[in-house]
């Protein structure tokens, strides 16, 4: 095979490829989003890519991780789609062979997700089919190298070749001259018989002969153009897919919504709690701002027509409710702080929002959690799990089942129409969103998502501080400088911050007022800054007398720890 040869091969592989995750989409509108080849391989690769390899995944992308992992995967079929073609050019039945496989894992991935049935295997089946077709059509068919190529025996290509070495083949011959008008045939060496040629272009030497590049203008131009039609037509289908999948959401469904009033507001956040300072986190963190980490590589569209919570397990009285059940009930508004377990020192995976719900112990009381029943597993409709000490749920503090954030429906990727929210946990083991089920357990029974993957199975959240001006190797201006961050120990609240610089003695900075102890707190420290190279730190301490340690460690299994360092020149 030529070196153009294989480019062509490998660009056929990859257009293949395209078309096969291209024309699934459309298919996956019927099905759902979850069911299209690239998400439920996503998916896949989530539940089974080493956690190690997950957390660089958020510590470099962030809350765009998602993002990351589906180009990710995108390239890594690509590839694989491009050895595909280079197979197929070879032999074409091992490069289906391959195709078939890739279909086989879209099959398995979309049939092996939560709530799954037999109609989600169709985008991998179609999306095959059609990536086996565009592979064959670019290998042996219309937009391959030789469209008259056909395949022969071994012993048919053998006599050709030597037909027409001996000269006998009447087609090339024209009218047999007599015998003593016969004379050998020259044939230059740099033009061997058809025959050769043709067996050259397919990557065969036979008697000697050089292969022959098959480089014409009209196979160029036939197979980038059909390169370019089927990429582009895969393109605008899977884009089309992708659109239609989003106005089959369920957007104005959320936007029907109508909140009740609360019959316990928030408290009014009090006057000086945001110091509104450049570069300062706002005390309430807008929705477009709040982070987002899950596993859902495409948000869940939940029907709050259709949606059901079901309270079941070891309890005295199941209960299921509809999303009118549950905002006939008495609501519940508070400005509660969450947080990330993989938020690293200094990190922004955090954010504060004023929610609205119905406390999650009244519902518990209602069921009557059965005796050793210390596990609520929260069940999200992708089948993600979290576990909450039911405990904690039933002390009294603000857990909630949120409808409302920030005094409109929750976001669609924030959880709508129903999540959990739970002051003082990490979010990986209370704040279940696209809720449906409270089942009551125990630890010792089940183990939710990500505590066979090496975190812990409770997790409450560490004092923590965070210094957010100014930013690490800014070059702030010699004289007083204002040092601002924010502190946070949900449900024991902040009792004090110090900053230092270089090392030297702490200083207390001063506490800006909060809403309650459920929420972070925003400080702030003068300093009187000198030219040079500066290194500040900062520390917090919570009501309960709990100073953060200086002691770093990593955020798995249960929170990073370590003191927030920031190092600036001035100037």
């Amino acid at each position: 095979m030529s070196t153009l040869s294989r480019r062509r091969a490998a660009t056929a592989g990859v257009v293949a490829t395209v078309v096969a995750l291209g024309t699934a989409e459309p298919v996956a509108v019927l099905t759902g989003p979850r069911s299209a080849p690239l998400v439920a391989v996503g998916g896949l690769v989530v539940d089974l890519v080493p956690e190690p390899l997950k957390q660089f995944a958020i510590d470099v992308f962030g809350t765009y991780d998602k993002i990351a992992l589906l180009v990710g995967t995108a390239l890594l079929l690509a590839a694989f789609g491009a050895l595909l073609g280079l197979t197929a050019a070879r032999r074409l039945v091992l490069g289906l062979a391959g195709v078939a496989a890739f279909t086989v894992l879209g099959v398995a991935a979309a049939l092996t997700r939560a709530g799954a049935n037999a109609f989600d295997a169709l985008p991998a089946l179609v999306g095959g089919g059609l990536g086996a077709l565009t592979l064959w059509a670019f290998v042996a068919g219309p937009l391959s190298a030789d469209p008259a190529r056909r395949e022969r025996s071994g012993r048919d290509r053998f006599d050709a070749v030597r037909r027409d070495r001996a000269g006998t083949d009447p087609a090339e011959r024209g009218t047999e001259p007599a015998d003593g008008d016969r004379a050998p045939r020259a044939t230059p060496p740099s033009a061997p018989p058809p025959a050769v040629a043709a067996l050259a272009r397919e990557g065969e030497t036979p008697g000697g002969w050089e292969p022959v590049r098959h480089d014409d203008a009209e196979s160029r131009r036939r197979f980038l153009r059909g390169a370019g039609l089927l990429t582009g037509a895969a393109a605008v289908a899977g884009l089309g897919g992708h659109w239609l999948a989003g106005r089959r959401g369920v957007s104005a469904a959320r936007e029907a919504v109508t909140l009740p009033a609360p019959a316990a507001p928030a408290p009014q956040v009090p006057a000086g709690a945001d110091l509104s300072l450049p570069r300062l986190a706002p005390y309430v963190t807008p929705n477009r701002e709040f982070y987002r980490i899950d596993t859902a590589l495409v948000v869940p569209q939940v029907d709050p027509a259709t949606w059901r919570l079901r309270i079941h397990g070891r309890v005295r009285n199941p209960i299921e409710l509809s999303f009118d059940d549950l905002l006939a009930r008495p609501m519940v508004e508070r400005y509660v702080t969450l947080a990330c377990v993989s938020n690293e020192v200094g990190g922004d995976l955090i954010g504060n929002a004023r929610w609205l719900g119905v406390p999650i112990g009244e519902l518990l009381d209602e069921a009557g959690p059965e005796d050793g029943a210390d596990q609520v597993v929260g069940r999200a409709v992708d089948g993600w799990t979290c576990g909450t000490p039911t405990s904690v749920l039933r002390d009294g503090r603000d857990a909630l089942l949120a409808v409302g954030m920030n005094g409109e429906p929750l976001p669609i990727e924030h959880g709508f129409p129903v999540r959990m929210v739970v002051p003082g946990l990490y979010g990986y083991v209370s704040a279940c969103k696209w809720l449906t089920e409270l089942e009551l357990t125990s630890f010792a029974d089940f183990d939710a998502y990500w505590v066979p993957r090496g975190w812990s199975a409770q997790g409450p959240i560490k004092t923590q501080s965070r210094i957010d001006t100014p930013r690490p190797r800014s070059r702030p201006a010699a004289g007083p400088v204002t040092v601002a961050g924010v502190a946070w120990a949900q449900h024991r609240g902040i009792r004090r911050v110090e900053v230092r610089a270089d090392g030297g003695p702490w200083q207390e900075a001063t506490l800006a007022p909060a809403v309650s102890a459920d929420t972070w707190v925003q400080w702030s420290w003068r300093w009187d800054a000198t030219p040079g190279e500066h290194t500040l730190q900062v520390r917090a301490t919570d009501t309960a007398g709990e100073t953060q340690t200086e002691q770093h460690a990593p955020v798995a299994p249960d929170g990073a720890t370590g003191w927030h360092t920031v190092r600036v020149t001035v100037t």
